[in-house]
């Protein structure tokens, strides 16, 4: 039998390892100096790999004007008139963009690594299919897009003096936005609301899986974006047009029942991450709310530079929203808007580089990104304000 001063000794041993883990994950600088950004996602984070993979004709529309006009001044296969989040981001930390990881060449930390496809789902292929949900656009999955990386990671290493682990815990992980097109899909194929909630656990299992995934791997700092509010979507909007006034938000001009599905998905992904956040004290899991970051310029547009009534898409043709499935942007004889900064749609499903701006400015700045950035060790805190503004 142990002694009781054994017992003493091994429980005082125990409390002492526990007191140091603890100590040493809260001791660790909330603020980072990251020297990469990794991103896994769809077309909202997409900065060229769907038109490298895609050997469709015609081509991707976002291989053709005006997507890429404002700023790049050329198609880079962005969905968007000039940058998105990402770039935003990119800017802001003083990095490179991040190139599309297919199709490229000399891949490297020191550029950052993209691998989010337009058209992506969280969830594989297969297992949508045999759902019956029709997701013909890309097989590239968040866990596909996870598998490419990890076999990719030796090759990245190598090209580095640094340690794998340390190189991965100075990236900035941009997980998604992913999830969208899982109820996209089943959405434009006459679903119901209730039939996709099923999908919801499923999803944000994938996207906690492919999180924990990465933190083995040693990357401690992830951006976990929410849904958009689909109900102001020009696309849903005109899948979804009623004669009936009452389903309309009288403020916003908005599809509430939508919009209340987003927040639904919303929720159950804040959840999730609060979970992991306390499984992982040592990483910095900020989720990113999409959701009311975009939805303010519905509710004050002028407020922040956008016509009075926001909703119909820059580029596009038709009907009340400036939308028509299969005469979409891109296509020939669709028309743009001279002054996409006025617009918060871009082509009726993604968003102008003016609204993805403000987005990113409510991300990095706050109040949209929980926990907050800590950017103390940057410099920028009297800086950040000007480069928005400038830019």
């Amino acid at each position: 039998m142990a002694s009781p001063w054994k017992k003493l000794i091994s429980s005082f041993l125990l409390i002492l390892s526990v007191t140091i883990i603890i100590i040493d994950a809260l001791s660790e600088s909330p603020c980072r100096r990251y020297t990469s950004i990794i991103s896994f996602g769809d077309s909202c984070a997409d900065t060229g790999n769907f038109i490298r993979l895609s050997d469709v004709n015609p081509p991707p529309q976002a291989l053709s004007l005006p997507y890429g006009e404002t700023f790049f001044h050329h198609p880079t296969g962005r969905y968007s008139d000039g940058r998105l989040i990402i770039d935003f981001i990119a800017e802001f930390l003083g990095l490179p963009y991040v190139p599309p990881y297919f199709g490229s060449q000399n891949v490297s930390f020191d550029q950052g690594i993209n691998f989010a496809v337009y058209g992506a789902t969280a969830l594989d292929r297969e297992f949508l299919v045999e759902k019956g949900i029709e997701s013909d656009f890309t097989n590239v999955s968040l866990s596909v897009q996870l598998n490419i990386f990890k076999q990719a990671l030796p090759s990245l290493c190598a090209t580095s003096s640094r340690d794998c682990r340390e190189m991965l815990g100075d990236s900035l992980i941009l997980m998604g936005e992913i999830g969208g097109n899982d109820y996209n899909y089943p959405f434009f194929e006459g679903k119901s609301i209730n039939v996709i909630k099923e999908l919801v656990p499923l999803i944000i299992k994938a996207i906690s899986c492919a999180i924990v995934d990465l933190i083995d791997l040693g990357c401690k700092t992830f951006l976990v974006p929410g849904n958009f509010p689909l109900g102001c979507s020009a696309a849903y909007l005109t899948l979804f047009q009623t004669a009936e006034e009452q389903e309309y938000d009288p403020f916003t001009g908005c599809l509430p029942r939508l919009n209340k599905f987003g927040e639904y998905h919303n929720e159950h992904l804040k959840s999730e991450v609060k979970r992991l956040q306390i499984l992982y004290p040592h990483v910095n899991i900020i989720y990113v709310d999409y959701y009311n970051s975009l939805y303010r310029f519905f509710q004050e547009p002028a407020k922040y530079g956008f016509k009075k009534r926001p909703l119909a898409a820059c580029c596009g043709v038709g009907g009340k929203y400036n939308f028509t499935i299969n005469k979409e942007c891109g296509y020939e004889g669709v028309s743009y808007c001279q002054n996409p900064s006025e617009y918060v749609n871009w082509d009726g499903y993604h968003l102008t580089e003016a609204a993805y701006q403000k987005m990113a400015q409510g991300i990095l700045n706050g109040p949209y990104a929980t926990p907050a950035f800590d950017w103390s060790c940057l410099g920028v805190e009297s800086e950040d304000k000007e480069y928005f503004s400038s830019n």
